[in-house]
């Protein structure tokens, strides 16, 4: 019978790329989420029966222990930018992630993949960082086999970042940013889940690999490049740290009292986060150790932000008849 691998966010943006290349290889896919019907897309990556979304709520012992019974490997995916209700930074990327590894450990189980994220600091000054680095030590603590990934900021068709800026670029001349000169190494999706694949195979020795992609470059210089795809002149403007501290903090405010309905642009956490350049160390194993050539933003952002230019999918047509004409 095909080994099996429980997937924790499994549905999520990153999450979906491992199950698919898990599926490709073979295995039996669980893909662990508290809202199983809204995964079912997982189930075309394999054949009838091999990818299933099932219930799990990481914040509970039963439901995890449930989800990786009979499991030969299980990876991590799950993880927060913004609290929200019960979930929050430490109930998900500390105990959440100790759970999985206790249990996990409990069970016997071989192989676990954790998705933590460059930046963990125990003694970083956000709780963002502070919280997975915790939850990497829990890993470590039961699991001291594990490979745990850091990956920058993730790129792809789904990503909260390109399309989220690219979709405000709509609604105005000026596109506001927090910490433009802030460094990030953007990593392509498939590229982090291709280095989960590989620690699934027990292709890649134990411990930690922080994955960037093969450019450095700040905020701004992104926000360059994003509006140069999607064909727009906007005016970037950075809006200085204390200013973006005051905003974090109404906005936070504004999500206690409507009981997280109304979340908000951005949080003080947040703004904590964007003092620190996102970068791959040098201290840690990376990509090239996996023997992954990391891919370029520019070959595949026009591929999913053309939707965001002026003229959507005639762009090009468009372009070509003026080139026509003159």
């Amino acid at each position: 019978m095909s080994k099996l691998v429980t997937i924790f966010g499994g549905s999520g943006f990153v999450g979906r790329y491992i199950a698919r290349r898990m599926a490709k290889d073979g295995w039996r896919v669980r893909v662990a989420v508290r809202r199983p019907n809204e995964a079912l897309f997982v189930r075309p990556y394999g054949v009838v029966g091999q990818v299933e979304p099932i219930f799990s709520n990481i914040r509970d012992d039963d439901s995890v222990r449930a989800a990786m019974l009979g499991a030969d490997a299980v990876v991590n995916c799950v993880g927060l930018l913004a609290e929200s209700g019960k979930n929050t930074f430490d109930s998900i990327q500390v105990d959440g992630a100790e759970r999985v590894a206790r249990i996990a450990s409990e069970l016997g189980i071989e192989r676990m993949v954790h998705v933590s994220a460059i930046g963990a600091d125990a003694d970083g000054k956000s709780d963002y960082q502070r919280t997975k680095s915790l939850g990497e030590q829990a890993v470590r603590d039961h699991m001291p086999d594990a490979v745990i990934l850091r990956p920058s900021i993730v790129f792809g068709p789904e990503d909260e970042f390109f399309n989220r800026f690219a979709g405000m670029t709509r609604f105005g001349p000026v596109l506001p940013v927090v910490g433009a000169n802030t460094k990030f190494q953007p990593v392509y999706v498939d590229d982090v889940a291709k280095a989960a694949q590989m620690a699934v195979n027990g292709k890649a020795a134990p411990g930690i690999y922080e994955l960037g992609g093969p450019e450095i470059q700040t905020f701004r210089e992104l926000m360059h490049e994003m509006l140069d795809v999607i064909r727009r002149r906007r005016l970037v403007m950075n809006i200085p740290f204390p200013i973006a501290s005051v905003m974090g903090a109404g906005f936070d405010l504004l999500n206690k009292i409507s009981f997280g309905l109304i979340p908000g642009a951005i949080t003080r956490d947040q703004v904590k986060n964007l003092r620190n350049d996102n970068v791959v160390s040098g201290r840690c194993k990376t990509l090239a150790d996996l023997g992954i050539t990391p891919t370029a933003l520019e070959t595949v952002l026009p591929e999913y932000l053309w939707r965001f230019r002026p003229s959507g999918q005639y762009s090009d047509i468009k372009k070509s008849a003026k080139n026509l004409r003159a």
